[in-house]
């Protein structure tokens, strides 16, 4: 078997595939079908300063080869999780990855000096959330929004401080090297593509709050070019999602650039996905004669 450890940001993890943040929830459902500790890490369901109850229903819809949702952030605010759910993480021998955000820069400092304080492992600042006191733009699709909450967010925390991408933006690349400049530690991309879908019968969205996050399998293409261009584009480590679904989807984003690779909507329709695509990925390394899975890490070579 080949060797699948990889470090980023000082971080070991003992091999790449982490599910990602609003798909695992906290791990307790699926620690009854596998040992979490076979998991690289896990990226926590987002947290934010306050509770949330999310959007009303419908907010999930399936799409061909995909899904939209506008779950909306539902969780249980920032204290619930560090009395409750972070206790229990932490026992799983693997990486935590704790993911947040918030509507305004000074919620997104909060949930983040809080965090600090705790034992985990690394902090993922989504910010893909609208910016309250800005018009309700998101974050990430501006470069000086994004650098400021990275800025505000690095000061509070000596963690390493991974950022989560929108790749609703014109250049991923400018975003990716704002945050870079602002004190990001590594960058994970792709969050979900905006999109929507009508029900012709009704003329009414599928979704109650109109348009919602797309993601799956046919996604795919779009996040392995962002991250490819991302890649190439800074120094600090990347990590890939986005519509990976196999050991071998898994392998080409590591190509692309990827250090370490998020799984998100595949666990809906197969809840084993995660350590599958571990187990697929060390198969294909082994066919190829690939000793360690680091060889493969922007290994693509352009036309």
């Amino acid at each position: 078997m080949a060797d699948m450890s990889v470090k980023i940001c000082g971080v070991d993890f003992k091999n790449p595939i982490i599910p990602a943040s609003g798909v695992f929830g906290y791990g307790r459902e699926y620690e009854e079908l596998f040992p979490l500790q076979r998991l690289g890490g896990i990226a926590t369901k987002g947290t934010t300063l306050h509770k949330r109850t999310g959007n009303p229903a419908p907010r999930i819809a399936e799409t061909p080869s995909g899904m939209l949702n506008s779950v909306g952030l539902q969780n249980p605010g920032i204290d619930y999780f560090i009395e409750n759910e972070l206790p229990n993480l932490l026992e799983k021998e693997t990486v935590i990855l704790a993911n947040f955000a918030g509507s305004t820069v000074d919620e997104c400092v909060e949930v983040a000096r809080r965090l600090d304080e705790t034992d985990v492992h690394m902090l993922e600042l989504n910010i893909s959330c609208p910016n309250v006191k800005q018009g309700g733009a998101a974050f990430g699709t501006s470069c000086d929004m994004a650098a400021e909450v990275t800025a505000q967010v690095r000061r509070v925390t000596s963690k390493p401080l991974v950022v989560k991408l929108s790749p609703n933006v014109t250049s991923i690349t400018d975003i990716a090297k704002a945050v870079e400049a602002a004190g990001a530690d590594a960058i994970s991309l792709i969050n979900t593509l905006l999109g929507m879908r009508i029900d012709v019968n009704t003329r009414r969205p599928v979704l109650r709050n109109n348009v919602g996050g797309m993601s799956g399998a046919a996604v795919f293409p779009i996040a392995v070019r962002m991250v490819w261009q991302t890649a190439n584009a800074v120094k600090i480590p990347v990590i890939g999602m986005g519509g990976v679904s196999s050991g071998r989807d898994a392998i080409e984003m590591m190509m692309a650039g990827a250090q370490a690779v998020q799984v998100g909507a595949a666990i809906f329709t197969d809840p084993y996905a995660p350590v599958r695509i571990i187990d697929e990925m060390n198969e294909f390394l082994d066919s190829k004669g690939i000793k360690d899975v680091k060889e493969i890490i922007g290994a693509v070579k352009p036309w």
